[in-house]
């Protein structure tokens, strides 16, 4: 009951890298080697200091369905009659002795109980194989965090590279009174602010790495860099594969074994609506006469046939109840299902735009205005015009992948099966 596997979420979590980055590794660093996902998850399943503490719910079920399942202990009952009184009846000599064994005749109470106990056996079961799942894919976003943080370092890397590229060059056109210091005093303003923008996201990314490991208790990261492929992204599968998986949904599982606890507390209900019976049997010795005998008996309750009324009704509700939330969350399920793979839709068309149309002509764009400036065709702003837009090309492409297989993550949470399962 604790083997939740990590490898539905590592299956299609590629997130990627535009292109024009480095790779992520390309940015570790000192603190430590480098950890891919399936690592993380492992950790986080094996550590999570909240799931720690969840199994213990299970073994108080556990120990409830035990309880359930003990009949109640017969009584032993010894009465004395016709003793200690007068005349006939003084001491024991005309006394009555008799002793009984009384038990109680559960008529059925007893295996509602065991059936309602397992029922919250695997309820407690589910809910905490929930939260492990909860727990893995939280520890896939900040996975993710950390990867798309990396390529953002490595993308303001990029940019300080072409901010020293072009102070350089501004400087020895300026040298040759080709152009005005005014140029040269912009250029270097454009590199200091691309050193902070780079040095931003070194702050952001170890915050990440922090994030990502308190996911399995430690407070201080042994990695220095995360591990994926940032280049491949998810594949457009029809929302109808989607919604076809989604009736594998944990919270699904846990609504249909919360009616099935509420059916078993409904037939407790009215078990119990049924008096329990009691029984007895014993001997009775006659002092008077030295004789013994058998004696039993059957204690039946009167008036008494109706006393559950309001706690079968109670118990009705609550199937009824049971039964509405599981219709209700199969509405919620897919709205969020298809609000998540238009998300992913629009997020691929952006990529793909990008990757196959923008970039590559801003990339000659830029290549021709360097040309141009080393010409004295064109100007610094020109020049600087053409850098920002590949920057910024570059950095759209990021997010709009990081927000593909963000959404993967989410539609795999909700289904708890691979986007990319066939």
């Amino acid at each position: 009951m604790w083997g939740l596997s990590p490898r539905y979420l590592s299956a299609t979590l590629c997130v990627f890298a535009i292109p024009a980055l480095a790779s992520a590794q390309g940015v570790a660093s000192d603190m430590g080697p480098a950890i891919g996902l399936n690592e993380a998850l492992a950790r986080t399943l094996a550590s999570n200091p909240e799931l720690m503490a969840l199994g213990y719910q299970i073994d108080a079920a556990e120990g409830r369905l035990q309880q359930a399942g003990i009949a109640p202990y017969p009584e032993l009952g010894v009465a004395l009659q016709d003793a200690l009184g007068t005349d006939d009846f003084q001491g024991l000599k005309s006394a009555e002795t008799t002793v009984t064994i009384n038990w109680v005749l559960e008529r059925g109470v007893r295996q509602r109980r065991v059936e309602a106990a397992r029922a919250d056996v695997s309820l407690r079961t589910l809910e905490v194989e929930i939260s492990r799942l909860d727990a893995a894919a939280e520890t896939a976003r900040r996975f993710l965090v950390c990867l798309a943080f990396q390529a953002r370092l490595s993308n303001a890397m990029e940019g300080v590279r072409l901010a020293e590229e072009t102070v350089e060059a501004v400087r020895a056109r300026v040298s040759a009174g080709g152009a005005p210091e005014a140029e040269l005093a912009r250029a270097e303003a454009e590199l200091a602010r691309a050193e902070l923008l780079r040095e931003g996201y070194q702050h952001e990314l170890l915050s990440a790495y922090h994030r990502l490991s308190t996911q399995w208790g430690d407070t201080r990261p042994d990695f220095g860099s995360v591990e994926g492929d940032l280049q491949t992204l998810p594949a457009d599968e029809p929302f109808e594969t989607f919604l076809s998986r989604a009736e594998q949904n944990p919270e699904l599982a846990r609504f249909m074994s919360q009616q099935r606890l509420a059916e078993a507390e409904l037939r407790i209900a009215q078990a119990r609506s049924r008096p329990d019976w009691r029984a007895s049997a014993g001997v009775r010795r006659v002092e008077a006469t030295d004789d013994l005998a058998l004696v039993g008996g059957i204690t039946i309750p009167l008036g008494t046939r109706d006393r559950n009324l309001g706690l079968v009704a109670e118990s009705r509700a609550n199937v009824a109840r049971t039964e509405a939330d599981a219709v209700a969350a199969r509405v919620r399920l897919e709205t969020a299902l298809f609000d998540l793979h238009q998300d992913l839709v629009h997020n691929l068309h952006i990529a793909t735009r990008l990757q196959g149309d923008v970039i590559p002509r801003i990339e000659r764009a830029l290549a021709d205005t360097r040309r141009a400036y080393d010409l004295g065709r064109y100007s610094y702003f020109e020049w600087s015009v053409v850098q920002g837009e590949l920057l910024e090309a570059n950095n759209d492409l990021l997010e709009a992948s990081v927000g593909a297989h963000g959404v993967v993550i989410e539609i795999e949470r909700l289904t708890g099966v691979p986007a990319a399962a066939q």
